[in-house]
């Protein structure tokens, strides 16, 4: 096939936030087959590893029901849920919805950390059919739910609670993966 040869500034195309991991995922991920499928996982956890290598958490369950649905859960401290003074929305929801947005650019707040780097969190909602979070932090417990990258709802405290930590649960989305069964073994063998 020949390239056309009027090439100008009207063929150049412009992705705006998630729309690019959902248009090239296989930058982000790696492939959209199992191994892409598998780092969906892994990014979510890592954030709960460098929580636990912090000092701040002692327990990560990961639980992969029927359908392909995953469920991670730590008891560290909680995404923070305060309003993100840079861009005006909560911290939490800037965590999923902005790429390279996180706490481990500098070494304040980890010392030691695995993942990408404020991409792996956003680009697993990216690519999942949906994505919920439910953040147990001061006292109060807060959800929200995101659908292939967009906020479905806002950030919305839930009331009183003594727990602490985060819980991440979503559906990889069959659009974009090829290969929608994971190996929990490999995973595992992965996070220990």
């Amino acid at each position: 096939m020949e390239a056309p040869t009027n090439y100008n500034a009207s063929d150049i195309t412009i992705l705006e936030g998630l729309e690019a991991v959902r248009k090239r995922p296989g930058m982000y991920i790696g492939s959209t087959g199992s191994r892409g499928l598998h780092h969906l996982v892994y990014e979510i956890v890592d954030n709960c590893v460098d929580e636990a290598l912090a000092g701040y958490c002692k327990n990560i369950d990961i639980k992969i029901e029927e359908g392909g649905v995953v469920t991670i859960r730590d008891d560290g401290r909680g995404i923070p849920v305060d309003q993100h003074k840079q861009a005006g929305i909560p911290a939490a929801t800037v965590v999923f919805t902005v790429l390279h947005a996180g706490a481990k650019f500098d070494s304040s707040t980890y010392k030691v950390s695995g993942g990408l780097h404020g991409v792996g969190a956003s680009v697993g909602n990216a690519l999942s059919e949906y994505l919920e979070i439910e953040i147990w932090r001061g006292g109060k417990a807060w959800t929200q739910r995101f659908e292939r990258g967009r906020i479905i709802t806002e950030l919305v405290e839930q009331g009183p609670t003594r727990r602490h930590g985060t819980k991440v649960r979503f559906l990889p989305d069959s659009e974009i993966f090829s290969s929608p069964t994971f190996n929990f073994e490999t995973i595992c063998n992965r996070t220990v």
